[in-house]
């Protein structure tokens, strides 16, 4: 059972990309659709790291101290600063880890 599902979830998420990326196929998204779909990765991103950085104990941490938060922190003035999203990842990965074995 387990199996089947791994195997339909991996088919369904296929044919929904290979709908939008074959080029032969006669369907296309208009403009409004395509400008309210970028906001879909901020959305995710955001959805995904918020619950890292403000609750790594499964509670809010706002302290300035907090390693995830500073992390986060320089990695948005790296990408700014730099708009080299390489760099600003490993230069904040490394400070993240400097700061854990730190703080901790």
């Amino acid at each position: 059972m387990i199996w089947l599902l791994i195997v339909a979830m991996g088919l369904l998420v296929f044919l929904n990309r290979y709908v939008f990326l074959e080029p032969r196929l006669p369907l296309r998204l208009s403009s409004n659709v395509r400008q309210f779909l970028g906001f879909a990765v901020p959305g995710m991103l955001t959805a995904i790291c918020g619950p890292i950085i403000f609750l790594p104990g499964h509670q809010l941490d706002l302290d300035p101290l907090n390693p995830y938060l500073l992390g986060a922190l320089v990695a948005i003035a790296l990408v700014l600063l730099t708009r080299s999203v390489l760099l600003s990842m490993l230069a904040s990965m490394l400070l993240f880890i400097l700061l854990r074995s730190w703080l901790a």
